[in-house]
């Protein structure tokens, strides 16, 4: 076991608000007819949930910490190659993801049509089978910023295991 744990466990959130002259995309996939997310990179808020929940489970920090919003490297940034950097931070630990449960609050856009495309995008980019993928859509039921429909929020909880021999 090299000392370490044989699992890890992270917790992401992320939370953005509307930027109605930008597109949305969430987990990877271009959502349309919706409005887009503020923010530095593409604002792909479950992406930035998700990236927050494996660096976490390693002790590694935060998305900020890692894609700082003061660096114009990552100005305009595909938020699919700030995951693939944060897997490839996982696999260098000793570590893969195990599964993923995320949670998108939103009053819109609907998640339901999405969830399958964002779920095959997301095994994609985690390099995971897609069983291993959870995403659930639910509302704020008009509480607060998000249930009034001015932005979308994620909480994710990701479990790495050790990873076998490469």
């Amino acid at each position: 076991m090299n000392g370490f744990p044989s699992i890890r466990i992270g917790h992401g959130y992320d939370s953005h608000r509307f930027d109605p002259s930008r597109p949305l995309k969430l987990g990877g996939v271009a959502i349309p007819g919706e409005q887009g997310l503020a923010g530095h990179s593409d604002a792909d808020v479950l992406l930035h949930a998700i990236i927050d929940a494996m660096l976490g489970a390693l002790a590694l920090g935060d998305i900020g910490g890692h894609f700082p919003d003061t660096d114009p490297r990552w100005k305009g940034a595909d938020s699919s190659e700030l995951l693939r950097l944060a897997v490839r931070d996982v696999w260098a630990a000793g570590y893969v993801l195990g599964n993923l449960d995320a949670t998108v609050i939103c009053e819109r856009p609907r998640l339901k049509p999405h969830v399958a495309a964002i779920r095959t995008r997301l095994s994609s980019l985690l390099e995971v089978p897609l069983e291993r993928i959870s995403v659930k859509g639910k509302t704020n039921e008009g509480m607060d910023a998000v249930g009034e429909g001015k932005g979308i929020a994620v909480h994710c909880v990701a479990l790495l295991t050790v990873r076998g021999p490469a």
